[in-house]
């Protein structure tokens, strides 16, 4: 992790005080609802806990595997944009990770 940036698997509404203890101050969530099936947790229901802690949060959902171009451009401007550090996530943290390594990259960074 840098200073603006951390990375995690799926995280659930129930996680959200400690990203908050951790100093987060926006969430990016990279994966796609059902993705892990019917079980997994909804950005809406993360975002709802998000939000009431103070935290700004995006959804952009990317398949695995299959980010492209416009993914990328559209995460750095997410990322130029929300206060920082902020907190990635996906199933594993692959996806995130991989996603701000080409942003990066790409020289799409503000920092």
């Amino acid at each position: 992790m840098s200073e603006s940036i951390g990375f995690a698997g799926q995280i659930s509404p129930e996680h959200i005080s400690q990203v908050v203890e951790k100093g987060f101050k926006s969430i990016v969530n990279n994966r796609p609802d059902f993705e892990g099936g019917a079980e997994q947790v909804t950005s809406a229901e993360i975002e709802v806990a998000a939000r009431a802690a103070g935290l700004d949060y995006v959804y952009q959902p990317v398949i695995a595997g299959q980010i492209t171009e416009i993914d990328v451009r559209t995460f750095a401007n997410h990322y130029n944009e929300l206060p920082k550090p902020i907190l990635m996530f996906c199933r594993t943290g692959n996806r995130s990770n991989n996603l701000y390594q080409l942003a990066k990259q790409m020289d799409l960074l503000d920092d």
